[in-house]
């Protein structure tokens, strides 16, 4: 368990902790001249329990927040310091508003220096420390009167730390491990050393873990936990590590930074959040407001933009998105204070939502239900109301990043379907997954109704027509169901319901029976539109149109622009390709030219048309067949 210290600049928090433990701590010289805390101190002692707690003994000192707050955020239960003869001062409330954003929930109030006054005034700051808690979530905290000079009261506290420590609610150990760095240093004969709190997962000697934001790999060379050396590590344990790594330096790490397990690495500069801006603010705060972002040991500037409205009254709760200025790491639920530019003030806090979150339309209702959806507390609780509106599904390698929780550990709810496409599972709502299917067909109807003269549309246009707002690769897997089912068909490249065929006219019937003796006679080397509309004497656009039209329905294939190629003419080709690969074994612009007696700039214009339809692929100056080429199989069994 790590129980930190809060409050007020010189109300004997230090003191207190050494009346606790009989320990100094962890002191820097600067510290012990000036005789206050500048930066986080730790300690660890066996207060009556069996295990070591550790505590963390954070500044008082105004300037100093910064510090408090990085030490703040791993910390399992809050020891609040008022002094009785100085009562509630401006840093015992920012600091419990500090404590109060960062969820904990667990507090002690230790009334300090009770030799100093007469009961009448510890009574009186006893009433001030009430009034102080009651409006918030530590109301009731029991309060103890205490001196660390003549020890009084002393333990009386140490038998409710021990009673706290022994309700201990362990961290959950499921998710990947990750820790927030809060010190960086060299030990000789060791090289580097980084301490934090494990806030999730467990670690192990001989573990690879990365670096946030950097991304830099590292190898686990030793570690102690809760003080003592060990050979693993749990979330909620104050953890040192040995790090080892490819030119590894204490300069290349810093406060703030995350110790991942790789699976977890994917830094991030927008972050939507839910927030509360604190009813002590005197103005309200507005859209676009530079803040200070403290996120686990990190300490950022960045700006805050309101997703409901341009401003915000004190007290009041909205929906946000948070722009870093520099990546950072995070994941759902993570809480975060803000901070004013200049770094004066707490102004408030929140909870992460998303920490993936979008650049644009986070504005849009849409959005926002998403993020009210993601306003709840576990993957199982979110996904039901999620799921409804992830048109486009939801990635489980993200969603795993985005709560911690590996894949093997979900429970989906029943609704849920997995859907496999080209890059990766998605999951849908099963009805979501239903409509689309139904919007597809539909939109294939309308088209037949409003093009009846084709065959029907490529993928990419019946994606453009159909379902624009699904990603390609969902739209893919989508149509690769629906033609497995029979509920569409493919003609070639052409999508089209069963039973749908485009017709000619008498009249196209009676033009196609003109024109197709020509075609048929040129062989390898068939008429252009020009020449056909020239010798049968009609109009270019009318031979056009039905060249066209009989390309959609399969009859003609178009090499180029106005030269069209009958489908038996076509295979033909291909089999002549096919007879040079199995004589050479590649496939050449001037081997394929000798063998079809034309020119090679026709040559080349069929080879490309070959690698377009997927019989060929090319390789520089060459080209080979595709092995899972229809065309190929089918000449196989000709």
């Amino acid at each position: 368990m790590i129980i930190g210290t809060a409050g007020h600049i010189d109300h004997g928090k230090t003191a207190l902790l050494k009346a606790l433990t009989g320990q100094d701590g962890d002191r820097r010289r600067e510290e012990r001249l000036r005789g206050i805390t500048i930066d986080l101190g730790y300690l660890y002692a066996s207060i009556g329990e069996r295990d070591l707690t550790g505590f963390i003994d954070v500044p008082g000192h105004e300037r100093f927040v910064h510090n408090m707050l990085a030490g703040a955020c791993g910390i399992d239960c809050v020891l609040l310091v008022i002094a009785a003869d100085d009562g509630v001062m401006p840093q015992t409330r920012e600091h419990l508003a500090i404590v109060e954003l960062l969820g904990i929930r667990r507090a002690l109030v230790a009334l300090t220096k009770i030799d100093r006054v007469e009961p009448t005034r510890a009574d009186e700051v006893r009433r001030q420390i009430e009034a102080l808690l009651t409006p918030g979530p530590l109301a009731g905290a029991p309060i103890f009167p205490v001196s660390s000079t003549t020890g009084e009261g002393i333990e009386a506290l140490r038998a409710a730390l021990i009673e706290q420590t022994a309700g201990e609610q362990k961290r959950s150990e499921d998710g990947y491990f990750r820790l927030a760095i809060d010190r960086a240093f060299s030990v000789t004969g060791s090289g580097v050393v980084v301490t934090g709190t494990a806030f999730a997962g467990q670690v192990r000697v001989g573990d690879e873990l990365t670096l946030s934001p950097t991304g830099r790999s590292v190898r686990v060379r030793g570690l102690h936990a809760q003080n003592r050396e060990a050979q693993a590590a749990r979330a909620g344990q104050r953890v040192a590590l040995n790090l080892a790594g490819e030119r590894l330096a204490v300069a290349q790490i810093s406060r703030g930074d995350w110790l991942l397990e790789p699976a977890l690495q994917a830094s991030t500069r927008r972050i939507d959040i839910e927030f509360t801006l604190l009813p002590s603010e005197a103005r309200e705060l507005r859209h676009w407001t530079p803040v200070h972002i403290h996120l686990g040991a990190q300490d950022v500037t960045g700006r805050i933009a309101l997703l409901e409205g341009e401003c915000l009254a004190p007290g009041g709760h909205v929906h946000a998105q948070l722009l870093l200025n520099a990546p950072a790491h995070a994941v759902h639920g993570d809480r975060v204070v803000l901070r004013d530019q200049s770094a004066q003030r707490t102004l408030g806090g929140g909870r992460v939502l998303d920490p993936f979150a979008p650049p644009r339309n986070r504005h849009r209702q849409a959005r926002l239900a998403q993020l009210r959806a993601l306003g709840g507390d576990t993957l199982e609780d979110i996904l039901p109301a999620l799921l409804p509106s992830a048109i486009n599904g939801l990635e489980p390698t993200l969603l795993a990043r985005q709560f911690n929780r590996p894949r093997e550990t979900w429970r989906l709810p029943d609704e849920a379907l997995e859907v496999a496409t080209r890059l990766g599972p998605r999951l849908f709502d099963r009805g979501v997954w239903d409509y689309l299917e139904q919007s597809l067909v539909a939109a294939l109807q309308r088209f037949h109704e409003e093009q009846p003269d084709e065959l029907g549309p490529d993928r990419d246009r019946l994606r453009r027509y159909a379902l624009p707002q699904l990603e390609r690769p969902v739209f893919i897997a989508l149509l690769e169901q629906t033609l497995a089912a029979g509920t569409v068909e493919a003609s070639g490249p052409w999508l089209h319901l069963p039973g749908h065929r485009v017709r000619l006219s008498d009249d196209e019937e009676a033009l196609k029976a003109r024109l197709w003796p020509l075609l048929s006679s040129g062989r390898f080397d068939p008429p252009w539109v020009r020449d056909l509309a020239r010798d049968l004497e009609i109009a270019e656009d009318q031979v056009r149109n039905l060249m066209r039209k009989l390309a959609r329905i399969g009859a003609l294939q178009q090499v180029v622009k106005d030269l069209f190629y009958p489908d038996s003419t076509i295979r033909q080709l291909a089999d002549q390709i096919l007879l040079i690969e199995q004589q050479s074994g590649v496939i050449r612009a001037a081997a394929f030219r000798d063998q079809i007696q034309l020119g090679r700039k026709r040559s080349i214009q069929l080879l490309e048309h070959f690698d377009r339809i997927g019989l060929t692929r090319r390789f520089g100056n060459e080209r080979k067949i595709r092995p899972d080429s229809a065309l190929a199989l089918e000449a196989e069994f000709r």
